[in-house]
Order: structure tokens, then C-alpha cells, then sequence
């Protein structure tokens, strides 16, 4: 497996010079292959070739007296530019053809010195090396200070060093990792995902939703206020910005921070996770946007899938359409639907339960199903529809709020400097 660790630069004034040229000259690379390439599309020619878009643009045009200060940088930062171009042109066409699965992906833009994020990586060819001082030495760049929180677990095949909207510094290092198989467990849990908890389990723990955008939202109000009466251009205008910026970085931190600690958790206690497949995307354009985003439920889940793979467990997701808020979890029948505000029901069957713990037992029960390879009943038997049930397809019913939460599970995962590749 392959993973990205992520650790903060502490670049001195020279490199901050020589990293924005580089950062320039990549973002230059970039655009020309664009321009050529939609130049070409326009006027009806044939598409170059990766090879002949390398030499147009990066070895021509350092001969020229326009491109000639493309030569101040490593030549592998400028190919890596051009890899990235012809990474999004096969993404872009990939989703047109119905390849590429998911959300469909625009065409290639324009990078701009303005954007908020400026990337440039190095690969092995590059020959950057790790010293024993622990500076990061980059070629035509410097030996960097970093701020190492671990020790990486191989040589890294390559380095990307991003320069985020908050002026913050860091080098992301691809390493090839071994698994890690954890000792086996007895346990299985269900994961409901909601808003007031941001999960329940199926053995009835809670746990509370941190809600790290609303806590902040004060302090955002107040500094984006402030950015809104600073005039455009002006140098107090920038300071305002990358004020504005710390803030929601110190934000996406923290929250980062908080779900490796509960993912970490929930894999290490259980051989088995499932949760339910929510379409985030369309809870994001909903009246419950904000809180949504704020939960960061895709994060999570991604989380709790790559480390379920290196560490030997297994994580599956259920449908979305499985009637889990409504389905009792001891007979399998399917009742009326249920307004949110309803946090606990009683089944003909005599059972009563909690709502967001009958939904994390349900889907723990359709992950096992799903999962069962001799066949074996494991949902709830099968009751007779009532009579007035016109359909059998199930709805889909979304858990978006909890009752009282609990204290939330503590890890032992440094995870500031950890990213999966996947996510």
C-alpha cells in the first residue's frame, strides 16, 4: 500500500525565493501545454504526443529568450508539470466515456499565481535526499528545516511540497508500506453516521459530533468582517486573507485530527466496520449543507476503509436505499416512515428502539449478509407486507439528528502527518 506522509516545512528566506520560482515555472510549464493543447483541439490539428508537448514547451522554449529562465529549476519539476496536464485530460475524458465513476470531471484550467494552493513535486530523478541532519536537500532549491513528527517508514519514491492558502509550507512524501495485520477480534460493529452524534454504533455507544466549523464560527464572523472593509490590492487586504485562511486550516486540522482518533479506535476494537454508502453530495445541497460538510463524513469513511485494508479488517458499505431508520432490527419488519424528530419508536413486535442504534444494528446486519460466503441467514426472517403497501422498493431514510452524546473514543494515532493516497 502507498501512503502520503505529510510533514510542516520551516523554509528559510532563500527558499521561500527559490520555491516560488519554482512554484512559477511549473505553473508556466502548465499553462503553455494547455494553451497548445487547445490550440491544437481548435484549429482542427492532431493531438500531440506527450513527448513532442515536453519538447515544445519545456526544451524549445528554453532556448528562447522568453522561456529562458525555465532552466532556474530542476527539469523534473517541469515534466511532472506536464504529467499532471495529461493526468487531467485523461480524467476529463475518462468521465466523459463513462470510464471514470462518480461526479463528472471538468476540463484542465488555468493555474494562476493567485490560486490557493501552489504544488510542485519531485521524483526520484530529481535525486532529493533525506539528510542526516533531518533538512530535506531539493535540487536548485536548498536544504529545508522539517519539522519531522515520525520516522518514515521507507525511502520515499517521491515529494510534493504544497504551499496552502494559509502560507504554511509542507512536504508530502509517497512511501510504499507493508502491512500491518492487528491481532484478531471477536467484535463487529455497525456505523450510523449523523449530525447531533456523529456516530453511532450498533453495541450503543454515541458519539458526540464536535462540530469544529460551528465552534469556530465566531471568530470567522469576526475576521471575515474585517477582510470584507480592507480595500482590493492593499497589503492590510492579503494580511486579512491569510488570517481568514489560518482559521479555516486550523479548522480542517482539527477536524483531520479528530476523525483519525476515532477511526483508529473503531478499527483496532472491531475485525469487521460497516457503514451505510450516504450520497454526500446531494445531503450538500440540502438546508443541512453546512452541517454536513462540517461532519466530513467522506473523510471519515475513507479513513475507516484504508486502514481497514493495511491492518486486516474488513469494511464494506451498505446500500443507501436500506430502510435502516424503520426497520426493526429483531423481526425485520418495515414500518411507516419516521419524521426526524421521532428519536424512538415501538414495533408491533413488542421491541422498542432508539432510533440511530436500531439503524446501526441494521446495517450491521446487511454487511454481514453481504459478507457471509456460506450462505447462512444473518438478516432478521422475512415478515409479510401489509396489505396496504402498494411497493416493496425500499426509501431511503437518513438519521440526521441524535440524543444526548457521550464522550468520544481517543486514539493513540499521530495523524497531523498522514494522508492515504485514495482520499
Amino acid at each position: 500500500m502507498q501512503l502520503r506522509y505529510k510533514f510542516r516545512l520551516a523554509p528559510e528566506p532563500s527558499h521561500r525565493d527559490a520555491l516560488a520560482r519554482a512554484f512559477g515555472c511549473a505553473r508556466t510549464v502548465f499553462n503553455d501545454g494547455l494553451r497548445v493543447r487547445r490550440t491544437a483541439w481548435e484549429n482542427g490539428e492532431d493531438h500531440l504526443s506527450d513527448g513532442d508537448l515536453s519538447k515544445q514547451v519545456i526544451t524549445q522554449a528554453k532556448a528562447t529568450p522568453e522561456r529562458a529562465w525555465l532552466g532556474e529549476v530542476s527539469s523534473v519539476v517541469l515534466q511532472q508539470a506536464l504529467a499532471d496536464l495529461n493526468v487531467a485530460y485523461r480524467n476529463f475524458f475518462a468521465s466523459l466515456s463513462g470510464e471514470r465513476k462518480g461526479r463528472r470531471v471538468s476540463p484542465p484550467r488555468f493555474r494562476s499565481r493567485k490560486d490557493n494552493r501552489q504544488a510542485l513535486r519531485f521524483t526520484k530523478n530529481a535525486r532529493f535526499t533525506v539528510l542526516d541532519n533531518g533538512r530535506l536537500r531539493l535540487p536548485k532549491i536548498g536544504d529545508v528545516p522539517v519539522r519531522w513528527s515520525r520516522r518514515l517508514p521507507a525511502d520515499p519514491s517521491s515529494v510534493t511540497v504544497i504551499k496552502d492558502a494559509a502560507g504554511r509550507y509542507f512536504a508530502s512524501f509517497v512511501v510504499q508500506v507493508a502491512d500491518d495485520p492487528l491481532p484478531s477480534s471477536a467484535s463487529e460493529v455497525g456505523v450510523d453516521l449523523g449530525l447531533t452524534h456523529f456516530a453511532v454504533l450498533s453495541d450503543g455507544t454515541k458519539v458526540a459530533a464536535p462540530r469544529f466549523l460551528r465552534q469556530a464560527a465566531r471568530t470567522l464572523k469576526r475576521l471575515q468582517q474585517a477582510l470584507s472593509r480592507k480595500q482590493r490590492g492593499s497589503n492590510n487586504r492579503k494580511k486579512a486573507v491569510a488570517k481568514v485562511a489560518r482559521a479555516h486550516a486550523k479548522v480542517a486540522d482539527s477536524r483531520r485530527d479528530w476523525q483519525h482518533k476515532l477511526s483508529t479506535s473503531i478499527i483496532r476494537d472491531n475485525q469487521a466496520v460497516y457503514v451505510e454508502d450516504l450520497c454526500v453530495v446531494g445531503l450538500g445541497r440540502t438546508r443541512l449543507a453546512k452541517s454536513v460538510h462540517d461532519a466530513g463524513w467522506a473523510a471519515f469513511t475513507a479513513m475507516l476503509e484504508y486502514k481497514a485494508a493495511r491492518h486486516g479488517r474488513t469494511f464494506a458499505r451498505v446500500d443507501r436505499f436500506l430502510p435502516s431508520t424503520r426497520m426493526c432490527s429483531d423481526c425485520g419488519r418495515i414500518n411507516d416512515k419516521l419524521s426526524l424528530d421521532i428519536r424512538s419508536w415501538r414495533c408491533p413486535c413488542g421491541s422498542t428502539h432508539d432510533r440511530d442504534v436500531n439503524a446501526a444494528k441494521n446495517i450491521k446486519a446487511a454487511g454481514q449478509a453481504d459478507f457471509n460466503d456460506r450462505g447462512a441467514r444473518v438478516r432478521p426472517a422475512a415478515m409479510p407486507a401489509l396489505r396496504g403497501e402498494a411497493v416493496t422498493h425500499p426509501d431511503a431514510v437518513c438519521s440526521a439528528h441524535g440524543v444526548e452524546g457521550i464522550f468520544v473514543f481517543q486514539g493513540e494515532e499521530d495523524v497531523k502527518s498522514t494522508t492515504p493516497t485514495t482520499t
